[in-house]
């Protein structure tokens, strides 16, 4: 295998300076372009690359995006990461991307591996223990480093940066409404993710659009443990006498589906189900589940554009704002 040669070693065969070699690899309009050939066609018999660290050095900037996400296995990271990816890549930023598995400990880690291995910046979705720990320290030393950092979705309002979320109190009382429309009068708002700031701001929406409507009413169940959830959802559903299932995320969601299966509930007919998060559990479901699209890509996306433009533009005294995604109802077989 041929090994591999440094800016230097090229400037000494060609007996070129090293700025002259630096600059006929950028087509300089300062050299020749007989000397610029020259140089090109050695740096491709040597399958040349200019040294990561170096231009990074020089630079000050690693054209490199940390990324810290809750999950992968959740279908709205998945899709979130996508946009991520792919905007960056438009820019010609490269991802690093951490999972902290809902972990504050491992969140800490990676923050602090990610910035000591100097990324620009960071896009961040908060761990569901971070959230109900309140701890929010290493996001503090980011900002005291004047590293910029962008939140999506999982955010807080005690970390200073600029913030993407989808707009999940109004997606939540537009979903409460659309069951009252369509005959529904006993609704049950559900969810495995109570402790997140996504399902409490869910919950508000779900109460505003009972109290709109007087002729309804509302249940509330936070199911804890992941382990139990199907007994539990069977067992809520045996014991509660409701017409609809909100589920404030997909599992919920897909759960109740299968459980009001179990218990011999027609769906919709019986029990009508709407779920958040657009995602495979909602179209492979039985009947496919009516949900809130929260359009992860586009999440992602402008999370990502946000960061890029602010470390293509680096402006101290840019004030930080929060961007609203708007979600979508997509009606399915679960409701009428």
């Amino acid at each position: 295998m041929r090994k591999k040669v440094t800016l230097k070693q090229l400037a000494k065969e060609l007996n070129l300076s090293i700025s002259t070699v630096s600059k006929s690899l950028k087509n300089d309009p300062e050299i020749s372009q007989k000397t610029i050939n020259r140089v090109h066609e050695l740096a491709s018999f040597y399958n040349y690359k200019p040294n990561a660290l170096a231009v990074s050095l020089k630079s000050n900037k690693t054209k490199t995006i940390g990324i810290i996400l809750p999950e992968i296995l959740n279908h709205f990271f998945a899709k979130a990461l996508f946009g991520i990816e792919q905007e960056a890549s438009k820019s010609g930023y490269k991802i690093v991307t951490c999972i902290t598995n809902e972990s504050y400990k491992k969140e800490v880690e990676y923050v602090e591996m990610l910035n000591y291995s100097s990324v620009d910046g960071f896009i961040v979705a908060l761990s569901q223990e971070t959230q109900v720990l309140n701890k929010f320290d290493h996001y503090q030393d980011l900002k005291r480093d004047d590293v910029p950092v962008v939140m999506f979705d999982r955010v807080s309002d005690e970390i200073d940066c600029d913030k993407v979320i989808v707009d999940d109190k109004v997606a939540s009382r537009n979903a409460i409404q659309y069951l009252i429309d369509t005959g529904c009068k006993k609704i049950a708002a559900i969810t495995t993710i109570g402790g997140l700031s996504v399902a409490k701001l869910r919950f508000e929406g779900a109460r505003e659009a009972i109290q709109e409507n007087e002729e309804a009413s509302l249940v509330e169940f936070v199911f804890e443990d992941s382990n139990i959830v199907e007994a539990e959802i069977e067992k809520f559903l045996k014991n509660n006498d409701i017409d609809a299932v909100l589920g404030l995320d997909e599992t919920a969601a897909a759960v109740a589906i299968n459980m009001s299966h179990k218990l011999g509930y027609k769906i919709p007919e019986e029990i009508s189900v709407i779920g958040f998060t657009d995602g495979l559990l909602s179209q492979h479901s039985y009947p496919k589940l009516t949900t809130v699209s929260q359009h992860a890509e586009d999440l992602g996306a402008k999370a990502a554009r946000i960061l890029v433009s602010h470390l293509d533009n680096f402006n101290e005294n840019q004030k930080t704002k929060t961007e609203v995604v708007k979600t979508s109802l997509i009606i399915r077989d679960s409701t009428n």
